[in-house]
């Protein structure tokens, strides 16, 4: 784990016998094209958790800070002796990209692609899931915390039709 990373206990994930780590990642960039923060919560199949937020100066996209996240989540699950991880994504384009459904002719992305890429092929397996942003809250406000930005409030209730 990283040695900044938070961890706490999360029983709620623990299964018997499981060998399956989770991984939550988002990406910010501000202004987009701007500053780079990601954030990650990495999960072991015993709930042990880690959160992790960082900016290393560099400046890009979203799409870039997106994966950016994606490989910092892959390097922690690596150095923390994960094998098999799902790693979950609100980026359309990211997990379509690394899942083969879309590309970008985007010289510095598709180095960066190429990048994760080879790190997933170091796990026995990897899946990279897409979910709507507001059910990546957490990972969402770890990355902004990395630019020092509050985190979004939450959405609004929408009241049903009858």
């Amino acid at each position: 784990m990283p040695p900044d990373a938070t961890l706490t206990q999360n029983p709620e994930f623990a299964g018997p016998g499981s060998t399956m780590w989770l991984a939550w990642v988002d990406g910010t960039a501000r202004p987009n094209p701007g500053r780079i923060g990601i954030g990650h919560v990495l999960v072991s199949p015993s709930g042990l958790r880690a959160e992790h937020s960082d900016t290393d100066g560099r400046s890009g996209c979203n799409n870039e800070a997106e994966v950016r996240a994606i490989l910092g989540a892959l390097a922690a699950a690596a150095a923390a002796g994960a094998r098999t991880l799902t790693l979950h994504s609100d980026s359309r384009f990211a997990v379509d990209c690394l899942n083969g459904l879309d590309s970008t002719d985007v010289p510095r992305l598709v180095d960066l692609l190429a990048t994760v890429r080879a790190a997933m092929d170091r796990f026995d397996q990897v899946r990279l899931v897409w979910l709507p942003r507001h059910r990546n809250a957490e990972a969402d406000r770890i990355a902004r915390a990395a630019l020092g930005l509050a985190p979004k409030p939450a959405p609004a209730k929408r009241k049903r039709r009858r």
